[in-house]
C-alpha cells in the first residue's frame, strides 16, 4: 500500500553542511535535506546530530540523505535514498525505526523500484541539466513530471535538478508538489536573499 496524504512544504532546499542549515533556518524554510558526501562517518554523524537539533528548534523537517544507520542513531524522522543507496539499505530497519522515506527515480524501472519501498515521497530528476553532480541520466523534462504524477496520485512528487526560482512555476504546473533547489541558492551571490525569495514564492504557490 502506498503512503499518501502527507503535507510537506513545497520548497525543499538541499545543503551539504549543518552550517548552511544554521545560516538559512532563520529565513523561514520548513523542509531541508542534509546531503553530506566524502567525509568520515564520525564527522557526518556530528553534522546530522547538529542539523537535527537546529531543525527541531526551528520547526523544520530535516531529511537525511543516504546515511540511514546514522539517521536512526541520531533519532531522525526522515531519510532520502538514491537508487544506489537502495542496494545496501535495510528497509526493514529503517521502517522499524519509524523513519519516513523519500526515494529518487530517473526512469520507469526506478520508479517501480521506488514505489515498491512504500515511500513517503518520490523524487524525479534531473528535471533540467544540472552541474551538481555527474548523472548517467539526461534531463527528464516537464512532461515526465506530469507522467510520474499521474502514476503516483496523492503521493508527493519532488522535482529536482537544475531548478531555479524562475523555472519553479513551470515545475509546479507540470505536476510537482515540491521543488528542490541546491545550486540556485548556494552559488547565488546573495544566498540569503535568494532563499527568502524562494520562501515567499512557494508560500504564494501553496496558498
Amino acid at each position: 500500500m502506498r503512503r499518501s496524504g502527507l503535507r510537506l512544504d513545497p520548497f525543499y532546499p538541499i545543503f551539504d553542511s549543518a552550517d548552511w542549515i544554521a545560516r538559512m533556518l532563520p529565513l523561514g524554510m520548513k523542509l531541508v535535506q542534509l546531503r553530506v558526501k566524502d567525509r568520515p562517518e564520525t564527522e557526518i554523524g556530528r553534522e546530522i546530530a547538529r542539523a537535527r537539533t537546529l531543525c527541531a528548534e526551528a520547526g523544520c523537517v530535516l531529511v537525511v540523505n543516504d546515511y540511514w544507520k546514522l539517521a536512526i542513531a541520531e533519532g531522525c524522522d526522515w531519510l532520502h535514498l538514491g537508487q544506489e543507496d537502495l542496494d545496501t539499505a535495510d528497509l526493514g530497519a529503517i521502517r522499524k525505526a519509524g523513519l519516513k522515506l523519500g526515494v529518487s527515480s530517473h526512469d520507469e524501472a526506478e520508479l517501480e523500484r521506488a514505489l515498491a519501498t512504500q515511500p513517503d515521497y518520490v523524487a524525479l530528476g534531473p528535471v533540467y541539466p544540472t552541474i551538481l553532480k555527474q548523472m548517467r541520466f539526461g534531463p527528464q523534462g516537464l512532461e515526465r513530471l506530469g507522467e510520474w504524477k499521474r502514476r503516483i496520485g496523492d503521493l508527493p512528487l519532488v522535482g529536482i535538478g537544475g531548478i531555479s526560482l524562475e523555472r519553479a512555476p513551470g515545475v509546479f504546473a507540470a505536476g510537482a508538489d515540491i521543488v528542490a533547489a541546491v545550486t540556485d541558492i548556494t552559488l547565488n551571490a546573495d544566498p540569503e536573499g535568494r532563499l527568502k525569495r524562494w520562501v515567499a514564492a512557494t508560500r504564494e504557490h501553496a496558498a
